[in-house]
């Protein structure tokens, strides 16, 4: 357990870098993805370092590449991704990279500005032509129409003569703003205008946006200079457009013929037109992921560059870096390779450097086990070199999950859907889709995957199968009278009935109980006393994972006034607790266990030292003697940690400062690594003033904390029953209101209505007892991790081993 579970071994290195050899260094370290740089120039403008002018560059090219991006999913061309992974571009490559960007860019640019203006004079036409011809329509319908079919109209168009030939306006206007346009025209004008107004069928295309819109042509009729100023301000207010219209039908003839030629002829220069700009595209198109790669890797590179100092000479570049000293060979093979890739003929240097700073902390993990280990890095990071709950989660989440969730049926859906991520992680990694609840759903696959087996298990266990029992090894229960069992439809089980009950059922719980009016009570029993059982298993699993913490960091002041107080203070009670659990299993059997005493009034009893309650036997001979020395030996650990540590911890502070004194080292006082003096320089211990009053207070919050929460985090575990029994309940209501239904119908529907009750059935099981009742099992599985059981050994203070990797900027770059 020394090294076992625990984050990698750091260490501080300093690099010494050839000014001609650091950048292709610095992009072997981030392909390698094994070094975290520090930076040396804290008090330093960003805009004042020495690379800043590059860093631009790149920001620029980063700029010019999302433009074209844009524009590439505007024309809806698919991004071509056949994974490859380019290799850095050299620095004298960049002016390279940015003549073929800006070159880009300056064309998409032209062309678009080209197009907008050709689909704007391509608009006017169209919207000239819709005007001819329904002027034209209009004008035609005037000269049809009947008197009687004038005379009741008011304003009528014969009337429209009375104006003048040359008393009209014509435009297009937005479909929407023709109801207040005509009301602003009746009221401004008081009446004295005609409007027409007609719907153009077709949508038209806005060339600035591409948006399409829905238009309509008018035809307003007036008289005097005074309306006609009045309507042209009108129509400008609400942005229509007005176009020249002949007075005479030959002209307003002709003008069409001329406009619809010259509309054939833009609309070929149009596609001709958006044929280049697609061409331009779709050449990007293919690129365009290996660019945005070289373009991403060189800024990361120049900002890296930007955390180093340079020596006086300007010739070489120091770094420091965190790394694990596991991976020193491969480091010093990047950074040989780096040096050989520049042609440098200097080679590059890593010393590793003394340091009393706190390394970050780095656990690896992969595919299957960075899910558990993001839970535990989510209640915080592990402090440098403690150890790591992750590998331990990795069984003990799926199963108190599973202890909650436990269905045969329901774990075998989950673990089918986890089934199909995993198997087709390939595909939907290639894909890598938006949808934030898929990827979250999708990096925890393992998680689920393990989740549904282990609900498998426990729905062995439990016997219920979609609240169902499986009778696979025949009843222990013998119930010989059948026609009693039909004629009254109830069953009540009854141990203590002779020649009833013959013997356990080989593999979980009795499929009889599935049917028997009791089953709520005997369930509530078992699941009860298995959560307390589990729950102080875990919790003592935990307070021993301190001890190998005490053991590495060698602190036996905390072995001995912290993890031994603390082990004894829970056996004694709650282990003590789950043994007479066992004891009252084993040492009652079917037809006694309605005299056995309450185990629960005799835990409360033995709390109290109350042993005069004649209503509660004692389980066996000589219980209250052990019981007391129990409670007393538990009670005796509390002064041990409150007291004791505290003295102890005042006592070595002043050896400490003795030792000080006559020069000896600090590490040669006895009882080293008290919490006191944790983490601080030799030097700086002699100025340390002991403060007793805080070091109490800690102690005293500690020991109240640890003892009340093993009540609490005890009581706290009772939700594994809790929940077991709200899902099974859950379970069978949906099965009697819905399945049962349609399964005992005797109407003519059949198959029919048996199909869409099973549809109701099936999309009801995976909404709420999968999906809520999962989600809500899993929260409660991880409050009992992050509360009841890291809590025990884990501080989880630390900071995040964050290395210069390519891989994690690139995908941070397209996951956006």
């Amino acid at each position: 357990m020394g090294e076992l579970f625990r984050s990698e071994e750091m260490t501080l290195a300093q690099l010494f870098l050839q000014s001609e050899a650091a950048y292709c260094c610095v992009s072997e370290l981030g392909e390698l993805g094994m070094v975290q740089f520090r930076d040396l120039n804290p008090d330093v403008n960003v805009f004042q370092r020495k690379f800043v002018n590059e860093v631009r560059r790149c920001e620029e090219m980063d700029r010019k590449l999302r433009f074209v991006e844009k524009e590439i999913k505007k024309a809806n061309i698919p991004t071509v991704d056949t994974g490859e992974n380019p290799e850095v571009p050299f620095p004298r490559d960049m002016i390279d990279l940015e003549a073929t960007f800006e070159k880009l860019e300056n064309e998409l640019k032209e062309i678009n500005t080209n197009q907008e203006a050709l689909k704007k004079n391509f608009l006017e036409l169209t919207e000239l032509k819709h005007i001819l011809r329904r002027t034209q329509q209009f004008f035609d319908e005037v000269k049809t129409s009947k008197p009687s079919d004038t005379e009741n109209r008011g304003n009528t168009e014969s009337e429209i003569f009375l104006f003048g030939p040359s008393r009209f306006v014509a435009g297009v206007i937005s479909r929407e703003r023709i109801p207040t346009f005509e009301r602003m025209l009746w009221r401004v004008c008081r009446g004295n205008v005609f409007l027409r107004q007609a719907e153009i069928e077709d949508p038209l295309e806005d060339p600035a946006t591409g948006d399409q819109v829905h238009k309509s042509v008018f035809i307003i009729f007036f008289q005097g200079d005074q309306l006609k100023n009045r309507v042209k301000k009108i129509c400008e207010g609400f942005r229509a457009s007005l176009y020249p219209c002949p007075e005479t039908p030959q002209e307003r003839k002709e003008m069409a013929a001329g406009v619809n030629t010259r509309i054939d002829d833009l609309q070929m220069v149009l596609n001709q037109t958006e044929d280049h700009r697609q061409r331009v595209l779709q050449a990007a198109a293919k690129t365009m992921r290996v660019w945005f790669i070289k373009v991403r890797k060189m800024k990361a590179i120049y900002h890296t560059l930007n955390l180093c100092n340079i020596d006086v000479t300007q010739k070489c570049l120091i770094a420091e870096v965190w790394c694990p000293v596991s991976d020193l060979d491969s480091i010093q093979f990047a950074l040989r390779r780096g040096t050989e890739r520049s042609g440098s003929t200097v080679p590059s240097i890593l010393n590793r450097m003394t340091t009393k700073q706190t390394p970050p902390t780095f656990n690896k993990t992969n595919k299957f086990t960075s899910g558990f280990q993001n839970i535990v890095d989510a209640y915080g990071i592990g402090n440098y070199r403690e150890i790591n709950p992750a590998p331990y989660t990795i069984i003990t989440f799926p199963f108190l999950f599973a202890v909650m969730f436990g269905d045969m049926g329901h774990g075998v859906l989950m673990t089918c859907a986890a089934l199909y991520l995993v198997i087709r992680e390939s595909r939907i990694l290639s894909q890598k889709t938006d949808n934030e609840m898929f990827n979250m759903v999708f990096a925890g696959r393992y998680i689920i995957l393990l989740m549904g087996i282990f609900s498998v298990y426990t729905g062995i266990i439990y016997n219920d199968c979609f609240s169902k029992s499986l009778n696979m090894f025949g009843s222990g229960w013998i119930i010989r009278q059948f026609e009693t069992l039909n004629e009254n439809k109830v069953l009540q089980l009854d141990p203590a009935v002779p020649g009833v009950f013959n013997g356990p059922y080989p593999l979980g719980i009795d499929p009889i109980w599935n049917i028997a009016t009791n089953k709520l009570t005997f369930l509530n029993s078992f699941k009860m006393k298995m959560s307390v059982i589990l729950g102080v298993i875990h919790m003592m699993f935990g307070v021993s994972l301190s001890l190998f913490n005490h053991l590495y960091f060698k602190k036996p002041l905390n072995i001995f006034l912290g993890f031994i107080p603390e082990i004894v203070f829970m056996a004694s009670l709650f282990g003590y607790l789950i043994i007479l659990v066992f004891y009252k299993w084993t040492a009652y059997d079917a037809f006694t266990s309605k005299d056995a005493p309450s185990l629960l009034i005799a835990f409360i009893n033995m709390c109290l030292f109350n042993y005069g309650d004649v209503t509660n036997k004692p389980l066996y001979r000589g219980q209250m003697g052990i019981q007391i020395v129990l409670v007393l030996i538990a009670l005796a650990c509390v002064p041990c940690m409150l007291i004791v540590k505290t003295m102890v911890l005042r006592r070595h502070r002043h050896l400490v400062s003795i030792g000080m004194a006559v020069g000896l080292s600090v590490h040669a006082v006895p009882m080293e690594g008290a919490l006191i003096l944790e983490h601080i320089p030799d030097e700086h211990l002699l100025s340390l003033q002991f403060d007793f009053g805080d070091v109490a207070v800690h102690q005293a919050i500690h020991t109240i904390e640890y003892c009340l929460g093993c009540i609490s985090n005890t009581a706290s575990y009772l939700r594994l029953w809790a929940l077991s029994l709200a899902h099974a309940q859950l379970s069978e209501v949906l099965w009697t209101m819905v399945m049962h239904l349609g399964l005992s119908s005797r109407s003519g529907g059949g198959f029919f209505g048996l199909s869409i009750i099973f549809a109701a059935f099936a999309m009801l099981t995976v909404c709420i007892l999968l999906i809520m009742e999962g989600l809500s099992a899993f929260l409660h599985a991880l409050r009992l991790h992050w509360v009841e059981f890291q809590n025990k050994f884990y501080t989880g203070q630390g900071f995040k081993f964050v290395p210069f990797s390519f891989e994690s900027i690139l995908e941070g770059r397209f996951d956006e």
